[in-house]
């Protein structure tokens, strides 16, 4: 479980990709301060596990079902990629509930400056607009951020100077993709009031109507 509060930016070190399968070596700091081998951690939003470590660097292996849903095999060496440490029980839970678990690719559709903001319009797959809403949240490449406006096809999210320094996003412009990982209850709400959809063989009980009955 991450908060989508990015610790560092970390470099690729070196890049080994397969069919579908990348080895990634990544040169960091922070996030190895207390590394242990098994370890997760957010490689622009994605999961991964760490294989081994040194004392500036780490390296995960990428599967061939996160090498097709994310934009991790658009990476080359000395990319720049954002970087987060599982959260720790106890600690301050800044951003939103994000699993590391990317549900799609978006593009940037726009980028422009307002006042101490930049705002970003970005284009997604049409299956994913379902879970928006807005001043919802919203993982992009790692970082949670509030969504300002829901288009039929696009979302728009805005960053504050220190975000755009510190994370990949503030490098990025039209054109270029982000993985996209979209609010966990959202998901599961859709999925529990649609038990027609998907592989549902039993007519859930939850509504709407059941929800406001109980307080929510």
């Amino acid at each position: 479980m991450f908060t989508g509060i990015i610790e560092e930016q970390g470099t690729i070190k070196s890049i080994a990709k397969g069919n579908e399968t990348i080895v990634l070596t990544i040169s960091a700091e922070e996030v190895l301060k207390d590394v242990h081998l098994g370890d997760s951690i957010a490689v622009n939003g994605v999961c991964l596990t760490v294989t081994s470590f040194g004392k500036h660097h780490f390296t995960v292996d990428v599967m061939p079902e996160t090498y097709r849903s994310t934009t991790l095999k658009l990476l080359n060496n000395r990319s720049i990629v954002n970087l987060e440490r599982a959260m720790a029980a106890g600690g301050r839970f800044g951003g939103h509930f994000v699993s590391g678990h990317v549900d799609g690719t978006g593009e940037i559709a726009e980028k422009r400056p307002d006042k101490n903001a930049i705002y970003y319009q970005i284009a997604l797959p049409e299956h994913l607009m379902r879970y928006f809403m807005l001043k919802g949240s919203v993982c992009v490449d790692g970082t949670s951020l509030t969504v300002f406006e829901v288009t039929k096809n696009t979302i728009t999210v805005s960053l504050i100077p220190h975000t755009a320094e510190h994370t990949v996003l503030g490098k990025k412009g039209p054109g270029d993709a982000v993985n996209i990982e979209c609010d966990m209850l959202a998901k599961y709400v859709y999925r529990m009031l649609s038990p027609e959809k998907e592989d549902h063989k039993q007519k859930s009980k939850l509504s709407l109507d059941f929800l406001q009955e109980h307080g929510f």
